[in-house]
């Protein structure tokens, strides 16, 4: 029999949690029982239904995972924990814990995962908790695993159990005279039998196979060396006979082989180059642990996220899951082009616009509101599971091609032209000084918000722009009434065009500001696809010079051009 050890520790300061989850330098999460000391905070927010639980355990394979695994094996055994669910290896991807949260009705999950933050020694770390419809707990449960971090005096391990999770299988252990279970699962299973269940798999292998009357539709999937790279090997290889040479980065490495696991133009522009130069239809990328996509097709035509969603909102009655169970609302973050706005007001449907951060997306799935939903930051979902999905998307994408005949390219130019385009981009600033970043938004957030500004016409270049609205993001939810503040401030023109600025929450040092900049041009059936094509930053540029004057931000940050654009 094993004993339970109540171990004395001191509280760390700032374990507080971001957007999802709480993410830090590796080295921080090294410091003596600071990780043990999150762990517990995480299992004493759930005291009330912890004894006799069981939790889904796993994470994207960067550096420390396996060690953190076996710190939360030994914590959860010392405090009532009935039973985990471990990927093999410590390896689940996101989408993947929230899967396996649902289909086993478990208390909810622990995940492992700085998402598409870089990996290795030097780099990012994560732990965040999904609650039991298996998305990221909301704002109320990690206020109060933060409050717990601040007064913590003491944790519970079990030291000397020593549990494997090489192999598949399950594994039993006595604890204070009770039983302790943990079964290691097949990391890929559950999620690639409920992808079958939503999606025409045998059609879209025909697509990528071709037939006499098509040729096959090429495609290249690049892991970028995350968690995904098992699920599209037996997806895309084993399931829709793809050969070894449609995928890349397929084993994931703890250090993402030295590369940003974050899938777009500037992180993943190996595969845009090799779409653009090979002879390839469709091109898809995923980040460390699986949530985020990015879409191209031939030549490397880009799909931005805000596009991706409105196609695919468009487009969903092509989905077998969506033709069986129907189609409700849709709904984007604040910062995300309103694309998908047109859709939903064409098809009837309710259009929601909530805070960046996919938990406040969950409410309104569980309520039957929601079926559809998407953040600029490469990340798309549906009510299928309560995370964004990337390989779900790409897989979304591939049904609606296979059903339409359509390529990438050709599937924007209809949307285009039926609904109007939503020109956009974002501007990252990352790993700024904090302070001055603060400063930046107190002074921007006084004179949007000054009378008078709202109202006024402000000028850049031979263009002028009419201010329609301005604030700071708030959002009530429609479901259970909480309310969340200070989520961004933006500035609204009588265009339709719209300025954001924020502080990203999923940094792990320094601050990251986050410009965005969207522009609408009114739907024309007869248009040209080369005007159509027109260059988002050439069509933004005046809106993209009257935002940095209007922030100061180069002044603020230092900085005289962005990180990365998208």
């Amino acid at each position: 029999m094993l004993n339970i050890v109540t171990v004395n520790t001191n509280p760390y300061e700032g374990q507080k949690p971001g957007t999802s989850g709480l993410r830090k330098k590796v080295k921080v999460f090294l410091q003596d029982n600071y990780t043990e000391n999150f762990i517990q905070s995480i299992l004493d927010a759930n005291k009330g239904s912890l004894e006799g639980c069981t939790l889904v355990v796993g994470g994207d394979g960067r550096y420390l995972v396996k060690e953190v695994v076996d710190k939360i094996i030994k914590i959860c055994a010392g405090n009532g924990v009935a039973k985990l669910l471990i990927g093999q290896n410590g390896l689940l991807s996101t989408p993947a814990v929230s899967c396996i949260i649902r289909k086993y009705k478990t208390l909810g999950g622990i995940v492992l995962t700085a998402s598409h933050n870089p990996g290795g020694i030097d780099n990012d770390f994560g732990i965040k908790f999904n609650c039991s419809n298996g998305g990221p707990a909301p704002d109320a449960t990690t206020n109060h695993i933060y409050q717990l971090t601040t007064t913590i005096q003491q944790y519970k391990i079990v030291p000397d159990l020593v549990c494997p999770v090489d192999d598949i299988g399950v594994q039993t252990f006595k604890v204070a005279n009770r039983e302790f279970v943990v079964e290691v699962i097949d990391s890929v299973r559950d999620y690639v039998d409920y992808m079958k269940e939503i999606f025409d798999f045998p059609k879209i292998r025909s697509l990528l196979q071709g037939s006499e009357h098509r040729k096959p539709f090429k495609v290249l999937i690049d892991s970028m060396s995350g968690v995904t790279g098992p699920y599209v090997r037996r997806i895309f290889v084993s399931e829709l006979g793809a050969g070894e040479d449609a995928v890349r980065r397929v084993t994931p490495l703890q250090d993402f082989g030295g590369a940003h696991p974050d899938p777009n133009l500037t992180y993943a522009a190996d595969l845009v180059n090799e779409v653009k130069n090979g002879d390839y239809d469709f091109g898809a990328a995923f980040d460390g642990d699986g949530d985020r996509n990015m879409i191209i097709g031939r030549d490397a035509f880009f799909v931005t996220p805000s596009d991706s969603l409105a196609v695919l909102a468009a487009q969903l009655h092509r989905i077998p899951y969506f033709a069986r169970v129907g189609v409700r609302g849709f709904a984007r973050s604040m910062p995300t082009a309103a694309a998908v706005d047109r859709v939903a007001r064409k098809l009837g449907k309710e259009m929601f616009e909530v805070p960046t951060g996919w938990k406040y997306f969950g409410n309104l799935m569980d309520a039957g509101r929601l079926s559809l939903c998407g953040e600029e930051s490469f990340g798309t979902g549906s009510d299928h599971i309560r995370e964004k999905d990337g390989v779900w998307a790409a897989l979304a994408w591939l049904s609606v091609l296979a059903d339409s005949g359509a390529s990438v390219e050709e599937t924007l130019l209809r949307h285009w032209r039926e609904f109007g385009r939503n020109y956009f981009a974002r501007y990252d600033y990352e790993e700024c000084a904090a302070e001055p970043c603060a400063r930046m938004m107190r002074d921007l957030e006084e004179k949007i918000t000054a009378p008078g500004f709202v109202g006024s016409s402000l000028s850049s270049g031979d263009r002028r722009y009419s201010v329609q609205a301005a604030d700071n993001f708030s959002y009530t939810d429609p479901i259970d009434g909480s309310v969340a503040t200070g989520q961004g401030l933006r500035v609204v023109f009588a265009d339709g065009s719209r300025l954001v600025l924020r502080l990203s929450g999923t940094g792990s040092a320094g601050a990251t500001v986050r410009l965005y900049a969207e522009a609408y041009e009114p739907a024309e059936a007869g248009a040209e696809a080369e005007a159509l094509r027109r260059d988002a930053r050439h069509a933004l540029q005046p809106l993209l010079d009257l935002a940095l004057h209007l922030t100061q931000l180069h002044h603020y940050t230092g900085r005289d051009r962005p990180t990365v654009i998208t």
